[in-house]
């Protein structure tokens, strides 16, 4: 009673913030300092100037001492800013996921910043519930409380706290299929991008000598490839270590009396996430080319109303073994079906949208190439026309991967190649259907089919399916939905 009672009143975030906004601030207006100090050693030392040093420290102090937050009336209220006063407020009902995320110097503090997901999909930081920070013991009270009254059933309270059952724990072996994902490009290239221009500014492009790396006996047909197989090892390298921060301590579990889910993970930076089990809808089995051809893919939830920026709570299996990740798929649906269920295919005329859709392309391409090398031109465009080939290749597994079905109360679509996606969402959880259909779909007497879920844009799409295969869908899915719109027609 003592803490409901406590949390009707305005609070403060913990006082040991004072530590944390300051120095945020400091490394936030560094450049700035850093061109004071000079300034100041320069004009010799004018002790004036350094006050600027004392404004990122003053800004962080006040953002402790203007932003304070309550859960009264069904409402969580978060009230933030001095000039520019800023109330957020949402109904408690609305909260569907939980986050608390400690960066080293949290964590160094036993403090924890709460990101609390609704169902609004703004991205901007502005709209975001976020307290940062709380002692860790007090977040974790608050989110047990928050998903507790959130949850429709209000009259079933955990009297007795029992442990979360463990579903998944992480396996260093998992580290293998880290470069067979995007994430050691992006890491690569930004790692590279950043290199490149630290190299210019210290100017070493401009007295590196290129004639050097014609050594004798090392030609480029031998440099190439081994500045490639280099790329690939350091781009490999970083996906392993950006995996291993991410994703290291990773437990999965399951409190079956408070009706959640329960996600930690990570090394540097340790994240938290509870997933109240009436807004998880459903789950996205995810397999990128690399991943698939490993064995492996990754899990995330369909949770209704989780908007864009909140879709990093979702993830529930990084990417692992495809039969850990259909293993727990099937723990996340109760029924291991829709993962193995036999998918209706599209028919002729899909198939023939997806030939056409990569072929097209490919062979406009091909002959832009093969015109310049027909011209005595150089030859080593003829690369291009590998692209029919390719493209060949994309069009005849897009066509195999193309499916749906209906089983065990979960509408399963699935579509992609570069990305193979099987999406499985629980028919409970549609509240509408929408039909769309392009100009050249239309011509082929085919529609898209989406299922809408309760806010955010967690929506299931079925591509390209044959109109009447879309209207039995939906009728068999929901029929009191689409039987009053026969009726009317």
């Amino acid at each position: 009673m003592t803490e409901l009672a406590r949390d009707a009143e305005w609070q403060r975030l913990d006082s040991r913030m004072l530590l944390v906004h300051p120095i945020r601030e400091l490394i936030r207006f560094l450049p700035a300092i850093i061109v004071i100090a000079l300034g100041s050693a320069a004009s010799g030392g004018e002790k004036w100037q350094l006050i600027g040093v004392g404004i990122p420290v003053a800004l962080g102090v006040m953002r402790y001492l203007t932003t304070s937050f309550r859960i009264n009336g069904g409402r969580i209220e978060l009230k933030r800013g001095l000039l520019n006063r800023h109330v957020l407020s949402t109904p408690v009902d609305r909260v569907r996921t939980v986050d608390l995320t400690s960066s080293p110097i949290h964590r160094v503090l036993g403090l924890t910043k709460v990101r609390i997901g609704t169902g609004t999909a703004s991205t901007s930081d502005e709209d975001r519930i976020d307290l940062d920070g709380l002692p860790l013991d007090r977040a974790r009270r608050l989110r047990t409380e928050l998903l507790q009254r959130s949850s429709a059933d209000d009259a079933v309270a955990p009297a007795a706290a029992a442990p979360d059952t463990p579903v998944l724990t992480f396996d260093p072996a998992w580290l293998r299929f880290a470069p067979l994902t995007g994430t050691g490009v992006v890491i690569g290239a930004a790692a590279l991008g950043a290199g490149s221009q630290l190299l210019q500014t210290v100017g070493f492009w401009e007295w590196f000598d290129w004639d050097s790396l014609d050594a004798p006996g090392l030609s480029l047909a031998v440099l190439i490839p081994l500045l490639v197989l280099a790329l690939l090892v350091v781009v490999s390298a970083l996906a392993i270590v950006g995996y291993a921060v991410t994703n290291w301590g990773f437990r999965l579990t399951r409190d079956r009396v408070a009706s959640t889910w329960h996600l930690t993970r990570g090394l540097i930076t340790t994240r938290e996430t509870t997933i109240d089990d009436d807004r998880l809808a459903g789950a996205n089995v995810s397999e990128p080319l690399g991943l698939r051809l490993a064995g492996g893919a990754r899990l995330s939830a369909i949770v209704t109303g989780l908007g864009r920026g909140q879709q990093g709570s979702s993830v529930l299996v990084p990417p692992a073994p495809r039969a850990v990740v259909e293993e727990v798929a099937g723990e996340i649906l109760d029924s291991p079906e829709p993962l193995s269920a036999p998918l209706t295919r599209h028919g002729p005329r899909a198939t023939r949208r997806r030939w056409t859709r990569a072929l097209v392309p490919a062979c406009v391409l091909a002959a832009a190439v093969a015109s310049p090398v027909a011209l005595n031109g150089p030859r080593w465009l003829l690369v291009g026309v590998l692209a029919v080939p390719v493209a060949a290749l994309l069009a005849r597994d897009r066509v195999r991967s193309l499916g749906h079905t209906l089983v065990a109360g979960y509408l399963v679509a699935r579509s992609g190649s570069l990305v193979r996606r099987r999406r499985i969402l629980e028919i409970d959880h549609v509240i509408g259907w929408n039909l769309r259909a392009t100009w050249f779909q239309r011509r082929a007497g085919l529609t898209t089919l989406v299922a809408t879920t309760a806010g955010g844009n967690q929506a299931v799409e079925v591509l390209d399916v044959p109109d009447d295969e879309a209207i039995r869908v939906a009728h068999a899915a929901l029929p009191e939905l689409v039987a009053q719109f026969s009726a009317s027609g």
